[in-house]
């Protein structure tokens, strides 16, 4: 195949204005050529070149891409991801995967039945928070870990509208939020061996779960992410804590707010986060801020264009995503029956 690969864009929404189509822009082997909007012609403001279609049947009939991203809600991630396949088109779905782990299975058979990439938008893998933790492990200078926290905390009293609030599966703030905070965990320590979690509706008239309390019980240690809507007091972002010492982080990577305020992701600057929102290690009697690793969700697509024109290994799998949605499928499960899951019984 030639480069620049010719990338769709399926849905037009906050994700796909703000952060897909910006990341697909700069990076040199993608081009946005194509976007499906089914009400408004939004795109092209921003992008003039590209052809607007009114349905993703529209653009497999008659647009001429190679790779389709789709950033809709979630309930139709499954099945427009393998229309897709079907029609021979490389696949990005925005996260969660799918709503249901056996369709995510589906998908990896079609997948590897097509020959096509199919991978998963997980880009808070490459939160400098996250990059740090993992600079911080391999330097082995907290010792054998014991506890990880992970927070993902908002106050937003009011509930708003959008469709991720709707009754219905798939929504709510465990599968949104929840899937990036054990799909960070998973990657960084792998698949736990049980799993406890209290998930709630805690806002006034809340249709779906807007609060979950997870933790990840593994051999000696242990990993805790939580999020909630009416949290409006500073929680720590990471603390992780070692026989020798720990680290403690606030405050959110910068590229969300970077994308929100218009930037384009470019620059050796992109993901730098200021030294006064370094996190600190704490070891015996010392205190010393230690130095954020940049992030770069710019990492996913380059790896993306990478897998599909020269073979590279996809940074996030199918299978990997199948494993983090039975951990969500656990977790309601937990809360539901006030029992921990195992991971025989969970099989992530």
């Amino acid at each position: 195949m030639n480069s620049p690969i010719k990338t769709a864009i399926v849905g037009f929404g906050s994700v796909a204005e703000k952060m897909h189509a910006p990341l697909i822009t700069v990076c040199p082997d993608l081009d946005l050529v194509a976007v499906v909007e089914r009400r408004t012609e939004k795109s092209r403001e921003k992008y003039p070149s590209v052809t607007i279609f009114k349905s993703l049947e529209e653009l497999l009939e008659d647009g001429d891409v190679d790779l389709v991203v789709i950033t809709t809600p979630n309930t139709f991630h499954f099945p427009m991801a393998m229309q897709c396949l079907r029609a021979g088109k490389h696949v990005v779905i925005d996260k969660p995967v799918t709503i249901f782990s056996d369709e995510a299975e589906q998908l990896e058979v079609l997948a590897k039945k097509t020959g096509k990439v199919c991978s998963v938008f997980h880009n808070r893998r490459f939160d400098g928070d996250v990059l740090t933790i993992q600079k911080l492990i391999s330097e082995n200078s907290l010792g054998d870990l014991v506890y990880l926290e992970s927070h993902f905390d908002r106050f937003r009293p009011n509930l708003s509208g959008n469709w991720r609030e709707d009754a219905g599966p798939g929504n709510g703030i465990t599968y949104d939020l929840g899937s990036h905070l054990i799909d960070q965990v998973f990657m960084i320590f792998g698949a736990p061996d049980f799993i406890q979690a209290d998930i709630q509706k805690q806002r006034k008239g809340a249709m779906v779960d807007d609060h979950f309390d997870i933790i990840m019980h593994y051999e000696g240690f242990k990993a805790r992410v939580t999020a909630g809507t009416l949290v409006n007091a500073p929680t720590p972002k990471f603390l992780l804590l070692g026989q020798n010492g720990s680290y403690l982080k606030y405050g959110m990577d910068v590229q969300e707010q970077a994308f929100k305020n218009g930037k384009m992701p470019e620059g050796e600057n992109w993901g730098v986060e200021p030294e006064e929102n370094w996190g600190k290690i704490f070891l015996n009697e010392v205190t010393q801020a230690y130095p954020s690793v940049p992030g770069d969700y710019r990492i996913f697509y380059r790896n993306i264009a990478g897998a599909i024109l020269k073979g590279e290994a996809l940074k996030v799998t199918i299978p990997q995503t199948i494993s983090v949605l039975k951990m969500i499928e656990a977790s309601f499960l937990s809360s539901e029956e006030n029992r921990s899951i195992s991971r025989t019984e969970g099989k992530w």
